[in-house]
Formats: C-alpha cells, sequence, structure tokens
C-alpha cells in the first residue's frame, strides 16, 4: 500500500441501473418497489474499492469492516444512480471513505464505509486456519 499522504483524497465511482430485481419488494425486504438498501451499499463499496485501485500493490486487497449509511430518497426501477467514494481517513490499515449515491441531482444516500487492507494469502490463510480450529 502506497503511504497515507498519497492515498488520502483518493476518489472512485460507479454506476447502477436499477432492475427489477434489485428492488426491497424482489428481494423480500419490504412490500415497496424501491432499490434495496443493500444494493445502494454495494455501488458505494464499489466505488471506495475503485478508489484504491492505483495504490496497492499485487496481492493487496481489502475487506468491509463497518459501514453507516443514511438514506435520503428513494430510486426505482430504471434509475440510473451514481455512487463516489472519497478516502477520508487512514489508522494503521484502516481506510475510511465518505460516499454519496445521486440519480441525477437527487441525492438518494451517503455513508461512512471503513475498509481494512490486507496481504490477500496471508489473510486467506488465516481465515482457512480459523475456520479448521474451530471446526
Amino acid at each position: 500500500m502506497k503511504p497515507a499522504e498519497e492515498i488520502l483524497g483518493a476518489v472512485g465511482f460507479s454506476v447502477m441501473t436499477v432492475r427489477p430485481g434489485d428492488t426491497a419488494l424482489a428481494m423480500g425486504l419490504s412490500d415497496l418497489p424501491i432499490v434495496a438498501t443493500s444494493h445502494l451499499l454495494h455501488a458505494m463499496e464499489s466505488a471506495s474499492i475503485a478508489a484504491l485501485s492505483e495504490y496497492f500493490d499485487n496481492g493487496e486487497t481489502t475487506f468491509l469492516l463497518s459501514a453507516s449509511i443514511t438514506l435520503l430518497a428513494s430510486a426505482q426501477v430504471g434509475d440510473e444512480l451514481r455512487a463516489n467514494a472519497r478516502c477520508t481517513d487512514i489508522q494503521g490499515r484502516e481506510i475510511t471513505f465518505s460516499c454519496d449515491i445521486y440519480e441525477g441531482e437527487r441525492h438518494i444516500a451517503e455513508a461512512e464505509i471503513k475498509r481494512a487492507a490486507v496481504e490477500r494469502v496471508t489473510f486467506l490463510a488465516r481465515t482457512a486456519a480459523e475456520s479448521l480450529i474451530k471446526n
């Protein structure tokens, strides 16, 4: 991972068009045909990952630690949603992002996402070892 001062302020983007299967109704989460909150979170996570793409060495990656999301409006089937993420803080291997989703000029959601930077092989080996010990 590059030094924190190089990564701070990095931005990433993702775009999604809401499909019928992306709705809370289709997922059994409510009886409203609006985009499911989990899909909004996925779009913001994707933007966060995109923000980091040029700052990591081969074999490095991140995983979600926490997310705090606030819904400001709803989106329906056919709406094109634009997610953006900006790196706002780095504490050791913990990276914090400020994220937003817009449909046109409408602000749909905002979130704070924290991701942990890890070395992929070591992380997967540790996870497998923990699973073996547990069983």
